[in-house]
């Protein structure tokens, strides 16, 4: 049965898959989930030898074409170049990649700011926009943007963060609406915390409701087509749901503040 789901997907999102943000963490777990369904991979990053790694050992491991493209995500003009210079039809794009300064806004320096702005908001608008058009033209295709529970309302240390992971829940919102009738598939994956090397090394502990990367690709990915609004995990559903329905916003973000207050 599972063969014939990943045969499905393939055919309805193949034959290449654009993740962003792919080298470790939660982009290698998409690669990887991919890779298993039998689609290739086009790859972007910014470290070149993590990147190209790890393509090599996907291509190894499954037999698909891994395409490794070093990137900074932060560099859409560049990001752009690269993506359009390909001669592959890519049928699903996962942005997974984001920029994330730990501390209060007022300490931030203006270029760390505008970072979050060119990863986490002008990326994955502008790729989804680019990639979008062929999908459209072959009624066929899917967009996976990556947002966070932090993004439910306001967070503090995390602030521009959360702001701009926001914006990608709504946009994917509205695109799922927009690129419906074209046969394009799109969905926000609102998650908590995930087992990254990133999350180890800001969180000093574990997280309630924590999951591993490779649960929350899979989750993704099994409800693309079916929803615009992924929540992997029982417990974030719950916590998705009581801080954004059920308590007021201020009370909201002070239970947010306790959680984000030994980010460092």
């Amino acid at each position: 049965m599972n063969q014939r789901k990943f045969e499905n997907f393939k055919l309805k999102y193949g034959p290449y898959a654009l993740v962003a943000g792919s080298s470790e963490g939660l982009g290698a777990a998409y690669a990887e989930a991919l890779a298993k369904r039998g689609l290739n991979l086009v790859l972007i990053a910014r470290r070149k030898d993590v990147l190209e790694t790890f393509g090599k050992a996907m291509k190894e491991k499954y037999s698909v074409d891994v395409i490794c493209l070093p990137a900074d995500l932060g560099d859409y003009e560049r990001t752009k170049k690269l993506v359009t210079a390909l001669d592959v039809p890519i049928g699903l794009l996962v942005y997974n990649a984001a920029y994330c300064p730990i501390g209060l806004v007022e300490a931030a320096a203006e270029e760390q700011l505008a970072q979050v702005v060119a990863v986490n908001v002008k990326g994955p608008l502008l790729l989804t926009k680019l990639l979008s058009q062929k999908m459209i033209q072959n009624h066929r295709g899917g967009i996976v943007l990556m947002s966070s529970l932090a993004g439910t309302q306001g967070s503090p240390k995390l602030a521009s963060y959360a702001a701009s992971k926001s914006f990608n829940a709504i946009l994917a919102e509205g695109l799922w609406q927009e690129l419906k009738p074209h046969g394009v598939d799109v969905i926000a994956c609102i998650a908590g915390a995930i087992l990254t090397p990133g999350y180890q090394q800001a969180q000093q502990a574990k997280a309630p409701g924590t999951l591993t990367a490779a649960k929350v690709a899979e989750t993704a990915l099994n409800a693309l087509g079916k929803y615009p609004i992924v929540i992997p995990g029982g417990v974030n559903k719950a916590a998705r749901f009581l801080l954004s329905r059920l308590l007021p916003r201020k009370t909201a973000i002070t239970i947010m503040s306790q959680s984000t207050g030994s980010l460092s």
